[in-house]
């Protein structure tokens, strides 16, 4: 297991294994903005798997959480898609906490989603860890919403834990999930997303993974035209949290290269579903 080290303050974090030239994660807590992780770098030195802001979809940031139709209100596209500005809300976020012990770095965020008047309407704080060994990097999310009032959770075809790699049209590229299925809406344990990185050409793959305590297991997955994933409990319908409670979801993200197999997905899938949700 690599050595790794945190460096971090109330608004960013960045991990470094031992003896690389730049942090391998950085997760961004803007005071005005939405959480996100990247870069996350490949393990292999095959560049970053994740995009930031990507022309085909502005409101996208590397690995992240978005939420779509929360009593109206929208905490996806952050006012830039055409027909939403009135209604999207915004965000407050920062970081909580940052520790490194065993090879294993870990952290806290916590994010405030204000409606569009400012006022708070949920909140959520993001447990993360990460470890990197034998050519992987293993990440873990526990992933927490509390409410400040009664929320409904609209129908919507995506929704929670987002993946956005660098694709690129014409370069290749595939998804598929641990039921052999490559189409969106399929219920699935797992999603693993395969495309060339645009700062080497090399492959890499990532997995995402979903515990099976979480809403709506096996849940089902956003895949769209760029190879954007994530799991959606909300394709499934409408839910509910009333006022004060909380919500937890845990997940899963394995970075790899080509080398990264089905099969060894699945049993990183295995371990993960005996651990704690």
């Amino acid at each position: 297991m690599s050595e790794l080290r945190i460096e971090s303050d109330e608004h960013r974090v960045a991990v470094h294994a031992a003896r690389a030239a730049r942090p391998i994660l950085v997760h961004t807590a803007p005071a005005d903005g939405r959480p996100y992780l990247h870069p996350i770098e490949a393990p292999d030195g095959a560049g970053s798997v994740t995009e930031d802001r990507p022309g085909h979809h502005p409101w996208q940031h590397g690995l992240y959480i978005g939420l779509n139709d929360v009593n109206g209100v929208g905490f996806w596209s952050e006012g830039l898609a055409p027909g939403n500005a009135a209604t999207d809300g915004s965000f407050a976020s920062r970081v909580l906490d940052a520790d490194e012990a065993a090879g294993r770095a870990s952290w806290s965020v916590a994010t405030d989603y204000l409606d569009p008047g400012g006022e708070r309407m949920f909140r959520d704080r993001q447990h993360w860890s990460l470890r990197s060994d034998d050519g992987r990097l293993e990440l873990r999310l526990a992933w927490t919403l509390t409410a400040d009032r009664a929320l409904a959770f609209g129908r919507y075809d995506y929704g929670g834990l987002f993946l956005r790699m660098p694709f690129r049209p014409g370069a290749g590229g595939s998804a598929i999930d641990s039921e052999g299925s490559a189409g969106p809406a399929n219920r699935a344990r797992w999603v693993a997303v395969t495309m060339p990185l645009p700062e080497t050409g090399r492959v890499a793959r990532v997995a995402l993974l979903d515990h099976p305590q979480n809403l709506e297991h096996p849940v089902p997955w956003r895949i769209d035209h760029q190879l954007g994933v994530g799991p959606s409990p909300s394709i499934a319908g409408p839910w509910e949290l009333a006022a004060g409670a909380s919500r937890e979801f845990g997940y899963g993200v394995v970075v790899g290269g080509a080398d990264l197999t089905d099969d060894e997905i699945d049993a990183r899938w295995s371990a993960f579903a005996k651990e704690h949700g």
